[in-house]
């Protein structure tokens, strides 16, 4: 497999809309069922401040994607970044996840100055609490009834990582 990670495109759009598109995904994270195009297409091309995204492909096609938010306009949390990530179903387990991970943990800690990191993930989505243990990220908390899914209130892990000082 040759996967790369590089930073997202505007034109990734598609391929992005196509992640955000499977049940997976859309079970995973806190977005709702049946994106259009359009508003990945807007996303893209016009990103917010201090928003880094990334993408992850296997021989150029994208299969997944990460947003590594910071808040370079509020002087008490410019030390913080908050992630959230998604692979596309069907490459969900073969080590994209990690990938991104590690990129965007290699970008916080190498070239943003970043010392925390923060994530939240739904408390029964056992395998991304494990990747993200795996990189060094504890669970701070537990937020009840944090999101709506599928017709029921799920609660969410608040997770992070500190970095360690050299």
């Amino acid at each position: 497999m040759n996967l790369t990670i590089r930073r997202v495109e505007p034109s990734d759009y598609a391929a992005v809309h196509k992640i955000f598109s499977g049940p997976q995904a859309v079970w995973g994270t806190l977005q709702l069922p049946f994106p259009s195009s359009e508003m990945w297409r807007q996303r893209l091309a016009e990103p917010p401040e201090g928003l880094h995204s990334l993408v992850a492909c296997v021989d150029g096609e994208v299969i997944g994607q990460l947003g590594l938010h910071t808040f370079p306009s509020r002087p008490r949390r410019r030390h913080v970044g908050q992630i959230g990530m998604a692979v596309r179903d069907d490459w969900q387990g073969k080590g994209v996840g990690t990938a991104l991970l590690q990129a965007a943990i290699d970008l916080a800690d190498k070239w943003l100055n970043l010392s925390r990191l923060e994530l939240e993930v739904y408390t029964d989505n056992e395998p991304a609490v494990k990747l993200y243990q795996k990189f060094g990220f504890k669970i701070e908390g537990t937020a009840v009834q944090h999101a709506f899914r599928a017709g029921q209130f799920v609660d969410s892990y608040l997770m992070a990582r500190l970095r360690q000082a050299p």
